[in-house]
């Protein structure tokens, strides 16, 4: 029995997205239950930009503590963190972040792909990724990453992202347990963890 606790408790869920995932972020973070039983980190393309205003943005849609990563903060359950603009979001073997202004990797920095296939490496079966509306492929090669260290896959119905090209990408080229809407999505992740 505890045996297989173990094997279905969860750690982090890692969320990715590009153009038109702002929105739906700013529809899933209120629907998430506190306290978040997993480190929740999001990846976004984003400008090249100081501008702390997305953190504050989606901040103000949940009670759970939400900030951006600073290198070398500890990666906690309960806690959302948001991939700074223009550093790739890494996660070391100690659960700590690390963030990398190496080149851009699907001609983006963050790139999906980066964070996905570090969290891969760290967290393996104890990791969801999910990935959210976007225009480029950013994303697919991590997700396979993570299924293949034992990890759950999530994609966003293409019908309801504003740019469906990355979840469909996805979709047909990663094997994804599971296509959702914000909805479902917020249920999976508040799901976690939880006594059936």
């Amino acid at each position: 029995m505890a045996e297989n606790r173990l094997t279905t408790s969860f750690k982090a869920v890692v969320i990715g997205g590009s153009a038109g995932s702002i929105e739906v972020l700013l529809k899933l973070l209120p629907a998430l239950a506190s306290p978040l039983p997993v480190a929740l980190m999001i990846v976004l393309h984003r400008k090249n930009s100081t501008d702390s205003s997305l953190a504050d943005l989606l901040s103000s849609k949940t009670m759970i503590p939400l900030h951006e990563v600073e290198d070398k903060d500890p990666v906690l359950p309960g806690a959302i963190y948001l991939a700074p603009a223009d550093y790739h979001l890494l996660i070391e073997k100690d659960e700590v972040f690390s963030l990398d202004d190496s080149e851009k990797v699907n001609y983006s920095r963050p790139s999906l792909d980066v964070t996905f296939e570090s969290a891969a490496d760290v967290y393996g079966s104890s990791l969801v990724g999910i990935l959210l509306s976007g225009a480029n492929a950013d994303g697919t090669a991590g997700l396979n990453l993570i299924k293949a260290r034992g990890g759950v896959l999530i994609a966003q119905k293409p019908a309801t992202a504003q740019a469906a090209f990355m979840p469909q990408h996805a979709i047909l080229h990663a094997p994804i347990d599971r296509v959702l809407d914000v909805d479902e999505m917020a249920v999976f992740i508040n799901s976690l963890n939880r006594p059936n």
